[in-house]
């Protein structure tokens, strides 16, 4: 029975950059949800990195690949990788904290395993990957704390909401694969579905929150839906999706469990916070169940002698 391909060093290296990228993303939305409501914030996230992409794709001389069946799968794709989890994350948001969020976040890969196994011919369950991505967000519920882990309970629809987010995820993952067999590349893909789900926002916005209605984002605000549009949505898809060609959709959305480690070293190495022994827990397990779900540490240990 075929499972999902190994992870080679650039496949890591780029899981590695996803997380920094991704884990930004929660401390950004908070800053802007102070002055933006939820659909125009994503409105204005994915407006912003689709016309980045575009100028990309310009400067390269190239133009957005339209083979038969992209318009849908691109319309798809955005309303699974987007729109959905981008509104539900961005409205939970004001209901419960991004640390709480992060962790809701990480069970993306339970989904993923769950969905890839049913979706899939070649990313089959197997008892790796569920030892592997059960030790991963045993790892991030240590690492965040039992503080965040006692806001389990309150916000249920909220935290609901997160989940809804994390299957969506999930299924985008497995949807994306068919443009690999459509010959697009990472970066027409990420445009395609950002410009999608612009289109898809904008009336959203319209109706329900009119800008004309809304106060003026702040200065802060403004600086962070444009980190969020750069570097959290542009920069990440294109690096994205280069990773899900090459290692697969399950591989793919681990970066979740380490969203949480590569804030908090961030935060012990940019802002001289202390690690605790929770942290280093933390870590370990998280260690311990990608090296599980990469299985390659352990087919070396039962390898027969030559």
């Amino acid at each position: 029975m075929a499972s999902s391909p190994n992870m080679n060093r650039e496949d890591w290296a780029i899981l590695l950059v996803l997380s920094v990228l991704w884990g930004g993303s929660f401390f950004f939305i908070e800053i802007a949800l102070e002055t933006v409501k939820p659909f125009t914030l994503v409105l204005i996230r994915v407006a912003l990195a689709a016309a980045m992409l575009w100028a990309f794709l310009w400067w390269r001389g190239q133009r957005l690949p339209m083979p038969p069946g992209a318009l849908w799968a691109y319309l798809v794709l955005a309303l699974l990788n987007n729109v959905v989890p981008f509104v539900m994350f961005a409205w939970a948001q004001e209901e419960i904290t991004g640390g709480l969020a992060s962790i809701l976040n990480a069970t993306t890969p339970i989904w993923g395993v769950l969905v890839a196994h049913l979706f899939t011919s070649d990313e089959k369950a197997t008892a790796n990957k569920v030892i592997g991505v059960l030790l991963g967000f045993a790892g991030v519920a240590v690492l965040i704390g039992t503080d965040v882990l006692g806001e389990l309970g309150r916000g249920v629809w909220a935290q609901l909401a997160c989940l809804a987010a994390t299957l969506c995820y999930a299924l985008a993952g497995v949807w994306a694969r068919r443009f690999r067999g459509m010959g697009i590349e990472p970066t027409a893909v990420a445009t395609g579905q950002l410009t999608a789900a612009a289109i898809v926002m904008l009336p959203l916005v319209l109706l329900f929150e009119p800008p004309w209605l809304a106060a003026s984002p702040s200065a802060g605000a403004w600086l962070s839906l444009a980190a969020l549009a750069l570097f959290c949505t542009s920069l990440a898809y294109i690096l994205y999706f280069r990773l899900l060609a090459s290692a697969g959709a399950t591989n793919s959305l681990l970066v979740t469990f380490l969203i949480p480690v590569t804030a908090i070293l961030l935060g012990a190495l940019l802002l001289d916070e202390r690690l605790a022994l929770r942290h280093f827990a933390g870590m370990a397990l998280i260690a311990a169940g990608l090296a599980a779900i990469d299985g390659r540490l352990f087919r070396r240990r039962v390898a027969p002698a030559a």
